[in-house]
């Protein structure tokens, strides 16, 4: 139990208590903001914007950089999604739940191409020295860039990216130490697995509130 306790509060015993409360502020909000994703409720991008934009602030503090892009463009693509799902016609979300076309997997790929692409160039631009955990970084980065361009369309593949990369996250915060992160993460994949199946039985509609 001790060993447990040490693996989530090891990271926090020599930070400053002004750390701690905007972590703990991250994490609840990032909760509510997959909660409220998975409702299709609009509250989603509110709540995500609170906990990305302090999330970019944390981790260009922590050097890591790849996590800041992504978190960077959570930030903006957040406000895209919130206003594309904010959009009605009497009364009715106009954007409904359904699957990607061609045309949007082939533009969801480009978007994960060029992220990694991008996202390396941000080390490199930092002069930082890029170890395999990195490149782990710069590919969830590419998943979850592209999982929340799929969002803010309200695509149901943004689940399956979501699961995927969330799965991979999890051991990542794990090897750095990041306890509280890694818990986050595991509570992230319940929800996104949740998700998929709230929104695969709601195609074509919306999720009943």
């Amino acid at each position: 139990m001790e060993q447990l306790s040490d693996f989530f509060l090891d990271s926090y015993r020599d930070a400053s208590t002004f750390n701690i409360i905007l972590e703990a502020v991250v994490f609840i909000f990032g909760i509510f903001s997959v909660y409220y994703s998975k409702k299709e409720n609009l509250l989603v991008y509110p709540t995500g914007l609170i906990a990305t934009v302090i999330t970019v602030y944390l981790l260009y503090k922590a050097e890591y950089y790849g996590d800041m892009m992504m978190n960077f463009y959570y930030s903006v693509m957040s406000v895209y999604g919130w206003i594309n799902w904010a959009r009605k016609k009497d009364g009715e979300p106009v954007v409904p739940i359904t699957r990607t076309n061609t045309k949007e997997k082939l533009v969801g790929f480009a978007l994960f191409l060029l992220t990694m692409i991008v996202t390396y160039l941000v080390y490199r631009a930092f002069d930082y020295e890029i170890k395999m955990v990195n490149y782990i970084d710069i590919f969830t980065s590419g998943v979850f860039f592209t999982a929340m361009w799929y969002m803010a369309i309200k695509k149901l593949e943004n689940w399956t990216l979501w699961i995927f990369a969330d799965i991979i996250t999890v051991p990542l915060y794990a090897y750095r130490g990041l306890g509280m992160l890694s818990l986050q993460y595991i509570i992230f994949t319940i929800l996104a697995i949740q998700g998929y199946l709230v929104w695969k039985r709601n195609l074509g509609s919306h999720v009943n509130l």
